[in-house]
C-alpha cells in the first residue's frame, strides 16, 4: 500500500513538474505611455520588448521563458503606486523593473521595499532615491547630479565662464540643477542665474530674457522633453542664442530634432549610450541595428537603458541560480558586469558608480559625440 502511494505521488509530480517549469517568469512594470513622459516611456517599452524577445530566443532564464508585463501609469505617480501594489499582491509577478521618471519611481519605492522586490531604475536618476535608506533600489546609470559634469569640463577647456542654470521643479530636474551648480563652482565657473519654474510652464521667455540680461554665455536647462523644447522656442522668440545651449534628457532623442528641425542645431546634451564612437560596449551595435529593423526608427538612450536593465537582471538571476528575491538583491549589490550601455556596479546605497555618460551635440542633423575627447566623433561647436 505504501509503495502504491509513493508511486502515485511520483507520477503526479512528473505530470505537474513540466507545467510548473513552463510557466514564464513574470516581470512587471509601469510606464507613462500616455501623458507628459510618453516620448521617453515609449522608448523604454520598446527596449524592454526587444530584451524580452532576445532572452526568449536564447531559451529564457533558468529554462523558463520571460514575460514582461507593461502597464500604463499615464505619467501619474499615484497611478504607478497602485499598479505596483496590484502587480505584487494580485498579479503575483516574480520581479519588477522601475517606472520612467524619478518622481514616479519615488512614489513606487515604498511598495517595492515593503514587499522585498529588487528594483532596477532604468528610467530614474534623482539622487534622493538613494538617500532614504532603501535596500532594494539599484541604479542602471549615473545619478542626476552628474548629468552635466562632462559638459562643464568642456566649458572650462573652451574658456566659457558665465552660465545660467534653470530647472523645472520636479525631483529629477532639481537634482540635475543642484549637482550642476556644485560642479560648476568646483570648476571655477560663474553661475550668473540660477532659477526654477513650475513643471508644465510652456512659455519660458522671461527666464530666457534674464539669462541674456545677465550676460550668460551658456544656458543649461534641467528638465525633461518639453522643457528642452520650450526653452529653445523661447530663445528663438527673443532673437537671442548663447554661445552654448545644453538641456538634459530631450536632445539625445531623435524626436527632439524631429520637433525642432534646424532649430535643434548646436544643442548639447548628455547621453547614457550611443551606438557610435570609441570604446563601444559589447552588443551595442547589434542592439542598434535590431532596434532600427524592428521599430523602423533609431533608438534613444532610454531604450538602451531599458534593454540594459534586462541584461543586468538576467545576469543577477543566473548568478543567484533562482528567483529568490533576496539572493537576486545580493547579486545586484555585489555584481560588476557589462551591459550594452557599459559597466554596472553600485555603492553601498545601490547608486550606480561605474557607468559614465557622454556629451552629444546636434550638428548638421546628426548627433555627434563631443566628449570625452578620446571617443568623440566630432569637435564641439560654440556659436
Amino acid at each position: 500500500m505504501i509503495i502504491r502511494i509513493l508511486i502515485l505521488f511520483l507520477l503526479l509530480f512528473l505530470i505537474i513538474q513540466p507545467t510548473i517549469a513552463s510557466e514564464p517568469i513574470k516581470i512587471g512594470l509601469s510606464l507613462g505611455l500616455t501623458g507628459k513622459y510618453s516620448e521617453m516611456s515609449d522608448m523604454q517599452m520598446k527596449g524592454f520588448r526587444l530584451w524580452e524577445k532576445d532572452v526568449n530566443d536564447r531559451g529564457g532564464i533558468l529554462g523558463r521563458k520571460v514575460q514582461v508585463i507593461v502597464n500604463d501609469d499615464k505619467s501619474n505617480p499615484q497611478n504607478a503606486k497602485e499598479l505596483y501594489e496590484r502587480m505584487v499582491l494580485e498579479d503575483k509577478v516574480d520581479l519588477v523593473f522601475g517606472p520612467y521618471s524619478s518622481e514616479i519611481t519615488e512614489e513606487v519605492l515604498p511598495v517595492t521595499e515593503k514587499y522585498g522586490y529588487p528594483l532596477l531604475t532604468s528610467g530614474a536618476t534623482a539622487n534622493r532615491l538613494w538617500q532614504k535608506g532603501y535596500r532594494y533600489v539599484f541604479g542602471v546609470f549615473l545619478p542626476a547630479s552628474k548629468v552635466a559634469e562632462g559638459f562643464l569640463e568642456m566649458l572650462v577647456m573652451n574658456g566659457l565662464d558665465n552660465i545660467a542654470i534653470v530647472h523645472a521643479d520636479d525631483s529629477f530636474s532639481k537634482d540635475v540643477a543642484d549637482g550642476t551648480k556644485r560642479w560648476a563652482e568646483r570648476f571655477g565657473l560663474k553661475v550668473v542665474l540660477y532659477e526654477g519654474f513650475k513643471k508644465g510652464t510652456e512659455n519660458l521667455d522671461e527666464i530666457a530674457k534674464k539669462a541674456k540680461e545677465f550676460k550668460a554665455q551658456v544656458i543649461i536647462v534641467c528638465g525633461h522633453f518639453d522643457e528642452a523644447v520650450n526653452m529653445r522656442v523661447s530663445l528663438k522668440r527673443i532673437k537671442w542664442y548663447p554661445k552654448a545651449y545644453f538641456a538634459s534628457v530631450a536632445p539625445s532623442m531623435p524626436a527632439f530634432y524631429e520637433r525642432l528641425k534646424s532649430d535643434a542645431e548646436y544643442t548639447f546634451s548628455h547621453s547614457h549610450w550611443e551606438h557610435y564612437g570609441g570604446l563601444l560596449a559589447p552588443g551595442c551595435k547589434e542592439f542598434f541595428e535590431t532596434f532600427k529593423k524592428t521599430y523602423k526608427k533609431e533608438p534613444a538612450h532610454h531604450a538602451a537603458q531599458a534593454y540594459a536593465a534586462g541584461q543586468i537582471l538576467e545576469e543577477a538571476i543566473k548568478r543567484a541560480g533562482s528567483l529568490d528575491r533576496e539572493k537576486i538583491r545580493e547579486m545586484l549589490y555585489s555584481m560588476d558586469t557589462m551591459s550594452i550601455i557599459g559597466r554596472y556596479g553600485v555603492d553601498r546605497t545601490g547608486m550606480q558608480i561605474k557607468h559614465f555618460s557622454l556629451v552629444i551635440q546636434w550638428q548638421k542633423g546628426k548627433k555627434e559625440v563631443v566628449w570625452p575627447e578620446e571617443i568623440r566623433t566630432g569637435k564641439p561647436i560654440f556659436r
